[in-house]
Formats: structure tokens, C-alpha cells, sequence
């Protein structure tokens, strides 16, 4: 079923969204935003990585992907793994990657204006290879320093931008908490429109518990940003609240639970099969897709928060900032799967359907605007109404399966009742069930005209 745990995730810093913009193929999703759709959500295994193993089924090596960029360079781009290598306890690799299209079209121009072909000619045809606003080059280094602590080095440069940017991890596990000390300069954010920002430093302290046997779960952490936002599309709206500068403590508590109505267990006859040459093992592409079942689930927690400024009153939206916060959120999902994803064909139709409330608080203010003639604080109005969020999945053949994500807004921007389409999603997945779980994902957001194929590793 779609994932419960964004639910709480989605008001701290470090939900990494997918997205072709960058080399390591991660934005931010903004705090104190709706939930995001469950499959932007981006891949566990590093981007570096999924270059790695996702080279081996390319040609080269080499990884399509599509973003918006300024005209000349296109959205078409091309991204590889240049080089690798690795011990015991550490390795270190550079990425790159190459838009072709202001290639073609100089070239293209170039040829247009030949009469004779003559040396001079090569050589200006050569220096448009030069152009370094057709490369980015990234360089990633993971060090282990303990069995249970590592820490990740990365920096890229894209040859259209002036600065590099630059991210450092440490992430330490304990036998039931996470500890992960992030830092980056600058970190990209995306909204819940497709937009992006860029805060010039951001520093996050985090604490997360693992889920519990009986749904527990709680997070704290410090987080510090530095510098006013920028926005990257040329945007003229104002930068969210929780971008500007300033130190923020965080925590959240809550509660997850799942019943079945009815579940169709996995029995040995369905894996190992006899035939008259033997037992043949046949598992399902996904341990997780193994089992029809009809089940719902829920999450439901609070949050508290206190902002600290960064001793700079130059922006009126830090004003605006509540210094102090606390809001309960929830969620409720009902999930249906008819097959056992084992056969090649029709052995996999499932939908999810999951209604997310981000902010109580607010969603209670929008309530009593309909007795009272109030104009809404477009602010707020992000989160004053519930989001409903539906996943159809169906295979295709063997291990193919097409997925869309769509989310709808269940009030109108005028806050009148209303259904909107606010978000969708398409994919086609391709399950590797050698991984167990495992996946290529090829995906593209119509609403961001993005696209990007990714490896999915360790999804449940």
C-alpha cells in the first residue's frame, strides 16, 4: 500500500523528491507542504549508484532523462558513469552529463554555411565541443568509519550555472534510531506546484525511530537556513515561509496501523511448482505485490515546532513566521490487489486510495470561513484542504507494470467545495525479481515536463 510514512516525513527537510534537474536526481520536498505523490518519491540507492547498475542494461552506459532548461540546451540530456572505484570501506566516482541539442543545431549551422571543407571549418566545428554550458560533471565519495556510521561527500557542477553544488552526510544507526547530520550548499527545494527554490545553506540534525511493533514512531531535530531563497524558473512569487532564514526544532509523534478485510496468504504449491522435470521456483516479481488482498491502514500524529530568526529582519515573511507551532495530521488508505503478480499476464490489477490531511489546524479554519464571510490567507490555504491520492497499478507483461499517481484537491481555490485535479504521474516499472523488490522505473510528471529512469532499491 502507499507509503504511510511520508505522512510524517513530509514536514521535516530531508523528503528527497526525484528529479532529472540535478546529477544526484534529488530535490527537497518543502515542509509543511501537502504530501507529495507517493511515486515522486525518490529512490533509497544513491543516484551514483543506480548509474552504476542501471548502465549495464544501456547502451554505453549511458541514461536518458528530460528537464526544463533554457532553450538552447533543451530538455533532452544524457548521464553516465564516468568512472569508479572502491576498497573495502570506502569508494569515490564522477558522473557526468551532456544536453546535445546546442550541439546539433551549432553544427547544423556551421554545415549550412560550407562551401569547401577546409581546416578552419573542423576547427570551429571542434570548439563547439568545448561549450561547457552542454556539461555537468558531479563527484561522489562514501567513506564507512564505523560498522554502523558512513559518511557521503558529493559536489557538482553544471557549466550553464556559476557556482557547484555541494552536500555532506553522516548518517550513524543505532539499534532502533537513525542519527543523520546533512549539510548543503546550495539545497534545492520543490513545491507542491512543480517549482523550485534554492536556499543558499542549509543544515538539518535528525533523529528518527524505526517503526515499532505496535505503530509507534517519533522524530526530532534542529534545522538552520541561511540566505534569502532564490527561485529557479524566474518565479515572482514570494518564497514559502519555511524557506527563510532561521533555526527551527521540530518533532513528531505518531501512530500507524493496517487491517486486512481478506488476504490470500502465499502458500509453498505458489513458489515452488512440480513439473515432470523437477520442481521449478517460481516467486513473484515483488514480495511486497505476492498476495491478493483488500486492507486499510491509517496514520494519524502531531507535530511542534519553534523558530528561532538568524538575527536578520531584512525579509517581511520572516515576520509573518509563527515563532511557534503545533498541528496534528493523519491519514487513510484503502488499498485493493487481485493477482499474485507471478503470472506474464493479468496477474496484477491494484489500486490505492488514500486521503491525506496535512494540517488540522488549518483544515478547521477553512470549516469555519464557510459560516463567516472571510477572506482566505492564501498562505495557509496550502494546506486548508484534504488531498485524495489514487495508484492504479496494472501489469502489462511479465514483469512490466504501468502505474499512474494522480492527487486531487477536494476544495477549490475559492474554498467551495470542489474536486481538482492537482497532480499525476506515469510510469512504467519493471520488476527485478532477483532483487526480491527491486525495479527500473521510467517516469515522467506532465505537470513539471520531467522524466527520468531510476532504480529502486528497498521500497518497504
Amino acid at each position: 500500500m502507499a507509503n504511510m510514512r511520508t505522512a510524517m516525513d513530509a514536514a521535516f527537510w530531508d523528503l528527497n523528491i526525484s528529479t532529472p534537474r540535478v546529477l544526484d536526481g534529488t530535490a527537497r520536498s518543502i515542509p509543511g507542504e501537502p504530501i507529495p505523490l507517493d511515486g515522486t518519491k525518490a529512490s533509497r540507492a544513491l543516484r551514483i549508484q543506480q548509474l552504476s547498475l542501471l548502465g549495464n542494461g544501456f547502451p554505453l552506459g549511458i541514461i536518458p532523462s528530460f528537464s526544463p532548461t533554457n532553450k538552447e540546451l533543451g530538455s533532452f540530456a544524457l548521464q553516465s558513469l564516468l568512472f569508479k572505484t572502491a576498497t573495502s570501506n570506502w569508494w569515490l566516482a564522477f558522473t557526468g552529463q551532456f544536453r546535445p541539442k546546442k550541439l546539433i543545431s551549432d553544427i547544423k549551422t556551421d554545415l549550412s554555411n560550407v562551401d569547401e571543407w577546409e581546416l578552419p571549418v573542423l576547427k570551429d566545428i571542434g570548439k563547439h565541443f568545448l561549450e561547457k554550458s552542454l556539461y555537468a560533471l558531479g563527484v561522489c565519495a562514501q567513506l564507512s568509519l564505523t560498522p554502523s556510521s558512513s559518511l557521503l561527500l558529493s559536489t557538482e557542477k553544471h557549466g550553464e550555472k556559476r557556482g557547484p553544488r555541494s552536500r555532506a552526510m553522516l548518517f550513524h544507526k543505532l539499534p532502533d534510531h537513525d542519527i543523520t547530520l546533512e549539510a548543503a550548499w546550495p539545497e534545492l527545494y520543490i513545491d507542491h506546484k512543480g517549482r523550485y527554490w534554492e536556499v543558499p545553506e542549509s543544515i538539518s540534525l535528525d533523529c528518527s525511530s524505526l517503526v515499532s511493533e505496535n505503530g509507534l514512531r517519533y522524530r526530532f531535530g534542529l534545522h538552520k537556513s541561511s540566505g534569502h531563497p532564490r527561485a529557479v524558473d524566474n518565479i515572482t512569487d514570494e518564497p514559502p515561509h519555511s524557506l527563510m532564514q532561521g533555526i527551527c526544532g521540530k518533532a513528531a509523534l505518531s501512530y500507524e496501523k493496517s487491517k486486512d478485510f481478506w488476504r490470500i496468504k502465499e502458500k509453498k504449491e505458489d513458489v515452488i511448482i512440480e513439473t515432470d522435470k523437477g520442481r521449478i521456483y517460481n516467486p513473484s516479481y515483488d514480495i511486497r505485490l505476492r498476495e491478493p488482498h483488500a486492507a486499510v491502514s491509517g496514520i494519524i500524529g502531531g507535530t511542534v515546532e519553534a523558530w528561532l530568526k538568524n538575527g536578520s529582519n531584512s525579509s517581511s515573511d520572516s515576520r509573518h513566521r509563527s515563532p511557534f507551532g503545533v498541528d496534528l495530521f493523519g491519514s487513510l488508505c484503502y488499498t485493493f490487489q487481485h493477482g499474485k503478480f507471478r503470472k506474464s499476464f493479468g496477474d496484477l490489477t491494484r489500486v490505492d486510495a488514500r486521503l491525506d490531511v496535512s494540517s488540522a489546524s488549518t483544515l478547521a479554519k477553512q470549516v469555519s470561513k464557510v459560516f463567516r464571510e472571510v477572506s482566505a490567507d492564501d498562505a495557509r490555504d496550502v494546506l486548508s484542504s484534504p488531498r485524495l491520492s489514487l495508484i492504479l497499478q496494472q501489469q502489462v507483461a511479465g514483469p512490466i507494470v504501468f502505474r499512474v499517481d494522480s492527487k486531487f484537491l477536494l476544495n477549490s481555490p475559492s474554498g467551495r467545495p470542489g474536486v481538482q485535479l492537482e497532480d499525476f504521474l506515469c510510469s512504467l516499472n519493471y520488476s527485478l525479481k532477483l532483487l526480491q523488490s527491486g525495479k527500473v522505473v521510467a517516469w515522467y510528471s506532465p505537470k513539471r515536463k520531467e522524466g527520468m529512469i531510476e532504480l529502486r532499491l528497498f521500497e518497504f
